[in-house]
């Protein structure tokens, strides 16, 4: 398979500051939003976001959590493997509150339209906005849009994007993998 760096790992760090500054732009203090990360590979996005948000700010009580989208996925018992869901830790209610959905790349928009049927079961936030690392642009299947966004690439339909994490692959970078 042969792969193209589109992150490397100065302009990683370089993007995810840059995010952070836009969300402080937008949320201030964070004291009423909630940053919720996307299982699986939302979840070091968000994590990552946080910490640096935390430094940056100068406070570490932001309001941050995770959400497992298996079981309102479209294609939950449409596939011959069967998903295995992901631990979800939300210890905290949204109701009325700004909530900030963190994944890694926007491709169809259904994990995201799953990702919002969860965050209601824990409340009706005042607003819901979307951060992703990468977006696949024309990829969509669905009308949704990110509020922040990393990097806009445009791929065709077999090429992957791969995101990779220092805390889980050893190294930040995006790449993207033709088939």
């Amino acid at each position: 398979m042969k792969s193209k760096s589109i992150l490397d790992k100065r302009s990683f760090e370089l993007t995810i500051s840059r995010l952070c500054h836009q969300l402080i732009e937008n949320h201030g203090d964070f004291s009423d939003t909630a940053l919720v990360g996307i299982q699986p590979r939302g979840i070091p996005f968000a994590k990552r976001i946080s910490r640096q948000l935390q430094q940056i700010l100068g406070k570490n009580d932001l309001v941050v959590g995770n959400i497992d989208v298996t079981f309102s996925r479209d294609d939950f018992r449409r596939r011959e493997t069967p998903i295995l869901p992901k631990s979800t830790k939300m210890d905290f209610i949204v109701e009325d509150k700004k909530v900030v959905l963190i994944d890694d790349v926007l491709f169809t928009g259904r994990t995201v339209r799953a990702a919002l049927d969860e965050i209601l079961c824990y409340g009706r936030p005042r607003e819901v906005e979307l951060l992703v690392l990468i977006d696949r642009r024309f990829s969509r299947h669905l009308p949704i849009e990110p509020n922040y966004v990393g990097r806009t690439i445009d791929t065709i339909e077999t090429e992957k994007v791969k995101v990779e994490w220092e805390e889980i692959e050893g190294q930040d970078r995006v790449l993207v993998q033709k088939k």
